[in-house]
């Protein structure tokens, strides 16, 4: 009856003993075997270890292994991300010195990030080396990825696809040249100071501009990823077609990543409840279209995932309705909870 790392845990190995948390609760009764959702569950509570009956069958050592090939996949791809953030840092640092964007050595280090991105999930990834400080190197990778991911779902020609990639990563580039302790100031800035914010986007556009190797619209994404298409954005106040449709893509990216991150005066919002805001914001202010694309999409593959209650439950989507694709059906303990009835209630997290 060995113990065994959770993370050596094979699909169909057999518990032989209860799996307890850390608080002395019985998470499972013995005598189950692993399927996907289980050991899902054990990440989930933190459970170093459980106790696993003797040799495994030729079916689970199969198994077995394609699961380590998933998540050997899964540390590749967080490596081409680290290597991503360092690079983008170095991009950012150099960038008040130095006018030439190395948009070469960029799009070569986000293609073979590119290249593991079936292992990105929007609405539940997390980078291992998460600091607040460093929120806008993130938020610009993050947000990189999930406008290529949308271009593809909203049916850009594959042509676009990486310079839509490139302009999301760099949308943000002109914040290099704004002042560090307006960005992560904790309290409300000043009129001036929101002022200084909002030319960052006149910042990147004037670095970008004259970089022969970057697309038009991947060089727009740095100066309209903040219009909307009521006019009500800024620079220039741009409305509707006068909008870039490189730069409508990372508006949505933008907004999404922004409320689901930890910042220096705010914390994360529950993913859903963006998805809720952005959802509002169709109305008027961003591409509607493109965000029914996104919201159905992100939300369509999530059945059997395990999320939080705002009351701190934990519960497993069952059903999404297209009608309302932010608030599906969870299954907590037996108990059905149809979000979309019971409106007092919402997912506060994606375990």
């Amino acid at each position: 009856m060995p113990m065994i790392s959770v993370s050596q845990l094979k699909i169909g190995d057999k518990i032989v003993e209860d799996v307890v948390t850390k608080l002395g609760n019985v998470l499972f009764k013995r005598g189950f075997s692993v399927t996907q959702r289980e050991f899902d569950i054990l990440r989930a509570f933190l459970i170093p270890a459980v106790a696993v009956e003797g040799k495994e069958t030729d079916q689970e050592a199969k198994e077995g292994e394609e699961f380590k090939v998933e998540d050997s996949g899964l540390m590749q791809f967080y490596a081409e991300y680290d290597k991503m953030l360092f690079l983008l840092k170095k991009v950012f640092k150099n960038a008040m010195s130095s006018p030439t964007i190395p948009i070469l050595e960029i799009r070569t280090q986000l293609e073979l990030l590119i290249g593991k991105i079936q292992h990105y999930n929007i609405l539940t990834f997390t980078p291992r080396l998460l600091h607040a400080e460093e929120y806008l190197y993130h938020n610009s990778i993050m947000v990189s990825l999930t406008s290529y991911t949308l271009a593809r779902w909203h049916g850009f020609q594959s042509k676009d696809w990486m310079p839509i990639a490139i302009g999301g990563l760099l949308h943000d580039i002109g914040n290099a040249k704004v002042d560090p302790a307006i960005l992560t100031k904790p309290s409300r800035l000043t009129v001036l100071e929101v002022e200084e914010v909002r030319r960052h986007t006149l910042y990147g556009y004037s670095m970008l501009k004259n970089t022969p190797s970057l697309n038009d619209g991947s060089k727009l994404c740095a100066l309209q990823h903040h219009e909307r298409e009521d006019g009500s954005g800024y620079p220039l106040s741009l409305q509707g077609e006068k909008i870039h449709p490189y730069a409508k893509v990372v508006a949505i990216a933008d907004i999404f990543h922004a409320m689901t991150s930890h910042r220096a005066y705010k914390k994360a919002q529950s993913p859903y409840l963006v998805l809720e805001q952005v959802q509002k914001e169709s109305f008027g202010k961003l591409d509607p279209v493109m965000v029914s694309t996104f919201i159905h999409k992100v939300t369509q593959f999530h059945n059997g995932t395990l999320v939080r209650l705002s009351d701190d439950r934990i519960g497993e989507i069952i059903f999404t309705d297209r009608v309302n694709p932010t608030r599906p059906m969870v299954n907590v303990n037996g108990t059905i909870i149809n979000l979309a009835l019971d409106r007092k209630l919402f997912i506060q997290e994606v375990v």
